[in-house]
């Protein structure tokens, strides 16, 4: 798909109205934290803004809502134009931000999205457009570091309790692949072995009966596994009720 160049707007956005404001109407934009893990870490997709204001500085993706279309249908747009990702395994809409001077050209409310990738896709991405490792961001702009960090605390809460790390890995994978996805998004080690035990108890994820080649090492052939489903479900419907502090590891311990 072709792309065509960034459109970020020369006036200061927000509509016109009366007096007090009542029937003042506002720009509305869509903004995707896209996730995917990458050399063993989370990282997050980024593009650099040309004009001010945060001129220089990295930005969620995302753009403008035109005149009577979705927000996800505007979201899906705006990604495939500008950064050609069309391959995303997994959306959903994470929040909407609303504070007044969170653009300094005027009121812009943004309603952000969590989009996941597999480690098995390698989008091809503009020259302006980075992946950055979650944990080490560059300089951003408006509020959207705060955007990601509600996107990675989403994200985790969600793999304790769902089978979301189906959009994160391949159809077919080794638990040591899977390990290395688990790790990388709650930010500590896992057991290997808890974690086949857990997920296969939960009935999330199954052997296919295959195996991989060996390795030029000439290591063991490692067994390949499938999600049972593809599609999110709750897995475990009790983690959501558990007390504020009470984490739920991996491998099925309460902290």
């Amino acid at each position: 798909m072709g792309r065509v160049s960034r459109q970020e707007p020369d006036n200061p956005p927000g509509g016109t109205g009366g007096g007090d404001g009542s029937s003042r109407r506002y720009e509305h934009e869509a903004l995707a934290a896209v996730f995917q893990v990458r050399d063993g870490s989370m990282h997050v997709l980024l593009w650099r803004r040309a004009r001010e204001p945060f001129a220089g500085r990295w930005s969620l993706p995302g753009g403008s809502l035109a005149v009577e279309e979705r927000l996800g249908t505007s979201l899906s747009r705006h990604l495939a134009v500008k950064v050609d990702l069309t391959d995303i395994g997994f959306l959903e809409q994470l929040e909407t931000r609303s504070d007044v001077d969170r653009d300094p050209r005027g009121r812009v409310i943004a309603t952000a999205y969590v989009a996941l990738v597999s480690t098995d896709v390698n989008p091809t991405i503009p020259d302006d457009t980075a992946w950055f490792p979650a944990a080490h961001l560059p300089p951003t702009a408006f509020d959207h570091s705060s955007i990601i960090r509600s996107g990675l605390e989403r994200l985790r809460a969600k793999l304790t309790y769902t089978n979301l790390a189906f959009a994160l890995v391949p159809a077919y994978f080794t638990i040591a692949e899977l390990r290395v996805v688990y790790e990388a998004c709650l930010g500590h080690a896992v057991s290997p072995t808890n974690l086949q035990r857990v997920l296969l108890r939960r009935r999330i994820i199954e052997s296919t009966g295959r195996r991989t080649s060996s390795s030029s090492s000439g290591g063991r052939p490692a067994t390949l596994y499938r999600f049972r489903e593809r599609t999110l479900r709750v897995t475990d419907p009790f983690a959501t009720f558990r007390p504020p502090g009470m984490d739920v590891e991996p491998n099925g311990a309460v902290t």
